[in-house]
C-alpha cells in the first residue's frame, strides 16, 4: 500500500484464524488485501483452543452432521498441507456399562423417549454407531479407523482405575493453533497482502460505495486511513461490537460468547495417545500429551458475557477439570500439579440454544450492504473448518467483487509444509546430520515448528554459538530474528506463548524482550 489514496479490494479486520485464512485465500486469488489486528496474531480465541483438527465426535449428538462431515474431510486436507505443525493422534475413549450421565442432548432426549432403559447413559451400541459414522462420513484415507482396546493389557489402561477394562480408540489430529494462524498470515503476505498487527480499526464510513477505515497504531496512537471496496469483519468475540460501533450497522446478528478453559499439568501417562473422558454431567474432557513434558486437559463451556473482559481459567473451572479426570485416574491430581492455565472465548453464532454446550459450532456468514458498501461479517466457526470457511467467504465476496480465480488452498502447503506426512522423522535425521550440534529434541522441535524452513533458520551455523544469543530452552537469536522478520512477532510473549510454547520450558522472557526491543529497528525493513 503506497499511500492512503490506494483502494484495496478487501480490508480484513481480525488476525485470528478466520481473518488470516480469508486474507490468504483472497490474496492467492489476486485480490489486494490489507489485514489489521489490534493485538498480536492469534492473541485471543485462536491461540486458546484444545489444539485439535477434529470432526467433533460429540456434535453428532446434536445432529450437526454437515458440520462433522465437513470437519472430517478437512482433517486430512489440512494434515497434508501442514505435516510439520499437525500430526495424527489416536484417542482412547474408556467405557464402562456402569457409567451414567445427566445428558440433555437431542440424541439422549430421543433415546429416553423411545428407549427408556437407556436413560442416563450412552450405551455401548450408540458409541459404536457414532464412531462408525465418524470413520465413514469424511472419506478417511490417511488416518486409521476405530478399534476396541482391552485396557487390562497395554499402556493405555495403566493410568486408569481398574473398573475401566474396555476402550474404543479412534483417530483425529493435533495442530499447533497459533502457529497455524501465523503461517496463514505469512503466506498471505508472501502473496501480496499487507498484514498490520497492533493496529486497530477505530472507525469506518462509506463514500461513493467505498469504505474509508481509520486505523490506529497501538504503540504510537498514530492514525491513518485505508480505503477498500469491501470490509470483512472477522473480529471473533468482537464481531458484534465492530459491526455496530465501528461500522455503524443496525444488524441484530451477534455471537454467543462461550469461555473454554484448559489446565496444563505435569505429564500424567507414558504414551502418546489422548484420552476422551465422558463426565457424569454429559460433557467430555480431553487429556492430551503436551509439549513432551506435560498433559493438556480441557475444556469447559461457560457463558462469557463481555468480550472486553479477559477470559481466565477460574478456580472453579480448575477444580471441575481436576475432579473430572480424577474420576478416571488411579493417581489423583490436585491444584499443585497445574503448571499453567489458559482460557479463550469462542464466538459462537447466537442460535438461541438452551446452553453453552449445545450452541452450534457451525459458522454463519452474513453479507451487509446497508452502509452503502459491502461488508461480510463472520460469526462462529471452529479451527478445523477455517479453510472451508475462507472458501465460503470468497464465494460471498465474489457476489460483490470480481473474483476470477477459483478455490486453490486445498492442495497448497503452508510455508515449511512441503513434505509428506510420513517424512517427519527423516527430516529430523537430516537436520541433525546437517547440523551435528543439535540434539534430537532440539531438531524435533524445529522441524515440528518450521518444517523445511528449519534449515533456513539455522543457515550456515557450525556450532550453537553461531546462532547468537541463547535465551534458554533451545531458543536462539537466529530463530527470534526469523520470527520477527517472517512471522510478525514483536514481543517475548508473542514468541514464547504463541509462535511457540517455550515459556513452559523456562526460556528467559526478560532477556528476550530486551533483545527484541534492540533488534526491532535493525529488522524493520526486512520483514
Amino acid at each position: 500500500m503506497s499511500d492512503d489514496t490506494d483502494i484495496r479490494d478487501l480490508l480484513v479486520i481480525g488476525g485470528g484464524i478466520n481473518g488470516c485464512g480469508i486474507a490468504r485465500d483472497a490474496a492467492g486469488r489476486g485480490l489486494s488485501v490489507t489485514l489489521v489486528e489490534m493485538s498480536d496474531l492469534a492473541s485471543a480465541t485462536s491461540s486458546a483452543s484444545t489444539k485439535l483438527f477434529h470432526g467433533g465426535l460429540r456434535y453428532l449428538e446434536y445432529f450437526e452432521f454437515r458440520l462433522v462431515r465437513e470437519a472430517l474431510i478437512e482433517r486430512e486436507t489440512l494434515l497434508r498441507a501442514m505435516p510439520h505443525i499437525s500430526w495424527p493422534m489416536r484417542f482412547v475413549l474408556p467405557y464402562s456399562e456402569d457409567m451414567r450421565f445427566e445428558n440433555d442432548t437431542p440424541t439422549s432426549k430421543l433415546m429416553s423417549t423411545v428407549m427408556p432403559w437407556t436413560r442416563g447413559r450412552r450405551p455401548s451400541w450408540l458409541i459404536r454407531l457414532g464412531l462408525l459414522m465418524y470413520d465413514t462420513l469424511g472419506g478417511r484415507k490417511i488416518l486409521p479407523g476405530t478399534r476396541t482396546l482391552d485396557l487390562t493389557h497395554g499402556p493405555e489402561g495403566a493410568p486408569l482405575i481398574d473398573s475401566f477394562t474396555k476402550a474404543y480408540e479412534y483417530s483425529d489430529c493435533w495442530v499447533e493453533d497459533s502457529r497455524l494462524v501465523a503461517l496463514n498470515a505469512r503466506d498471505a503476505a508472501d502473496r501480496g497482502a499487507t498484514v498490520l498487527t497492533r493496529t486497530k480499526a477505530v472507525s469506518a464510513r462509506t463514500d461513493d460505495g467505498i469504505w474509508t477505515v481509520t486505523l490506529e497504531d497501538a504503540g504510537t496512537s498514530a492514525s491513518r486511513q485505508v480505503r477498500a471496496r469491501m470490509v470483512v469483519n472477522a473480529g471473533g468475540p468482537w464481531v458484534g461490537q465492530i459491526l455496530r460501533q465501528q461500522m455503524g450497522s443496525n444488524s441484530h446478528d451477534d455471537v454467543r460468547l462461550v469461555r473454554g478453559s484448559h489446565i496444563v499439568t505435569r505429564r500424567l501417562f507414558d504414551h502418546d495417545k489422548c484420552y476422551f473422558f465422558q463426565g457424569t454431567d454429559g460433557r467430555i474432557m480431553f487429556a492430551i500429551p503436551y509439549e513432551t513434558d506435560f498433559t493438556l486437559i480441557g475444556t469447559t463451556d461457560q457463558e462469557h458475557h463481555d468480550a472486553s473482559e479477559k477470559p481466565v481459567c477460574t478456580p472453579e473451572e480448575q477444580a471441575y477439570m481436576i475432579d473430572f479426570v480424577n474420576a478416571y485416574l488411579k493417581d489423583k491430581i490436585g491444584p499443585d500439579d497445574i503448571v499453567w492455565t489458559y482460557s479463550g472465548v469462542r464466538p459462537l453464532y447466537d442460535d438461541g440454544a438452551s446452553s453453552a454446550t449445545a450452541a452450534t459450532r457451525d459458522y454463519t456468514l452474513k453479507l451487509d450492504d446497508s452502509a452503502g458498501a459491502p461488508a461480510l461479517n463472520i460469526f462462529g466457526g471452529k479451527i478445523t473448518t477455517y479453510r472451508r470457511l475462507a472458501e465460503s467467504a470468497l464465494e460471498k465476496i465474489g457476489q460483490r467483487l470480481d473474483v476470477s480465480q477459483g478455490p486453490w488452498t486445498a492442495g497448497a502447503p503452508m510455508p515449511g509444509g512441503d513434505f509428506s506426512v510420513g517424512d517427519v522423522d527423516q527430516l529430523i535425521s537430516d537436520l541433525v546430520r546437517a547440523f551435528p550440534f543439535l540434539t534430537d529434541r532440539w531438531a524435533r522441535r524445529l522441524i515440528r515448528a518450521y518444517g523445511t524452513d528449519a534449515a533456513l533458520i539455522l543457515g550456515d551455523a557450525g556450532t550453537a554459538a553461531d546462532l547468537g544469543q541463547d535465551f534458554g530452552a533451545t531458543l536462539t537469536a537466529a530463530e527470534v530474528d526469523w520470527l520477527m522478520t517472517h512471522e510478525f512477532a514483536c514481543t517475548a510473549e508473542d514468541v514464547l506463548w504463541r509462535r511457540s510454547k517455550l515459556g513452559l520450558h523456562g526460556a528467559d522472557s526478560a532477556a528476550l524482550d530486551a533483545y527484541m526491543v534492540a533488534r526491532r529497528p535493525q529488522l524493520k525493513d526486512i520483514a
